[in-house]
C-alpha cells in the first residue's frame, strides 16, 4: 500500500470488531509515527496506551458518570464559539450523513448514545490518549496533530483502523486522573484502535471534503 491509498482509505472508525491487536505491533506503529516532524525536532507529544483491564476500568468510570448525569468542563473549546460558514455548513453536512447512515439524529438524545460508544471506543480493543505540557503553544499542538495523522495512515497500512477523539478532551479531570497525567500536561485527545466492523452502519458512510478550489489558491503555478 502507497501513502496515497492510505490517505484514502482512512477513516473515523465508529465500530471494531472483538478482535485483539497485538501490543508490539502497536509498539511498534508510535515508533514509526515519532518520525512525525515537528518544530526544532521538540517533539512534544505525550502518549498513553490501554487496554485490556486498564481500559475497562476507564469503560466503567465513564458510565457511571454518564448514568448519573455528571459532565465536565473541557480545557479547551474542541470547536470554535458560533461557528461561522462555511465550517458550520460541513459540520452540519456531517450529522446529515451520520443520521442517514444510522437513524440516530443529532439531537440531545442521539448525542447522549454517541457519546457513549465514544466512551466505549466504539467496542476498540486499544485506547490511546495523547497530551502535550500545558507550557507548549499552537506549534506544539500542530505536532502533536501530525503525528496522530502519521500514526493513522501507518495503522491503515497494517490493515488496522482508527477514530481520533477530543471528545475524550472534555473530561481532564476524569482522564488525567485515572491515568496518572501530571497537572503540568493537558489532554490532547484521544483515540480508538483496532480492526473496523466493516459491516456495521457506523461505518458506511464517508464525510465529504471541500473542493480543491474552496480552499487553495494558486500563485503562478
Amino acid at each position: 500500500m502507497n501513502v496515497t491509498d492510505a490517505v484514502r482509505q482512512r477513516y473515523s472508525t465508529r465500530a471494531f470488531l472483538d478482535r485483539p491487536v497485538d501490543g508490539a505491533l502497536v509498539r511498534e506503529l508510535l515508533e514509526l509515527a515519532a518520525q512525525s516532524p515537528s518544530g526544532g525536532n521538540l517533539q512534544p507529544w505525550i502518549v498513553q496506551v490501554i487496554a485490556g483491564e486498564r481500559q475497562a476500568g476507564l469503560k466503567r468510570v465513564m458510565a457511571a458518570k454518564l448514568d448519573a448525569g455528571e459532565r465536565e468542563k473541557g480545557e479547551y473549546n474542541v470547536y470554535p464559539p458560533n461557528l461561522w460558514e462555511p465550517l458550520n455548513a460541513r459540520r452540519a453536512t456531517a450529522a446529515s450523513q451520520r443520521f442517514q447512515a444510522t437513524g440516530i439524529p443529532d439531537d440531545s438524545e442521539g448525542a447522549v448514545e454517541m457519546q457513549r460508544e465514544n466512551f466505549a471506543f466504539f467496542g476498540a480493543p486499544v485506547g490511546l490518549f495523547f497530551s502535550l505540557d500545558r507550557r507548549c503553544g499552537p506549534p506544539q499542538w500542530a505536532d502533536v496533530g501530525m503525528m496522530m495523522q502519521t500514526f493513522m495512515l501507518l495503522a491503515v497500512e497494517r490493515g488496522l483502523a482508527t477514530c481520533p477523539q477530543m471528545i475524550w478532551a472534555r473530561w481532564p479531570k476524569t482522564v488525567s486522573t485515572y491515568l496518572e497525567i501530571p497537572e503540568t500536561h493537558i489532554l490532547y485527545s484521544g483515540m480508538s484502535l483496532g480492526y473496523a466492523d466493516e459491516g456495521s452502519k457506523w461505518n458506511s458512510f464517508r464525510t465529504e471534503r471541500a473542493p480543491l478550489s474552496d480552499f487553495a489558491t494558486f500563485y503562478e503555478i
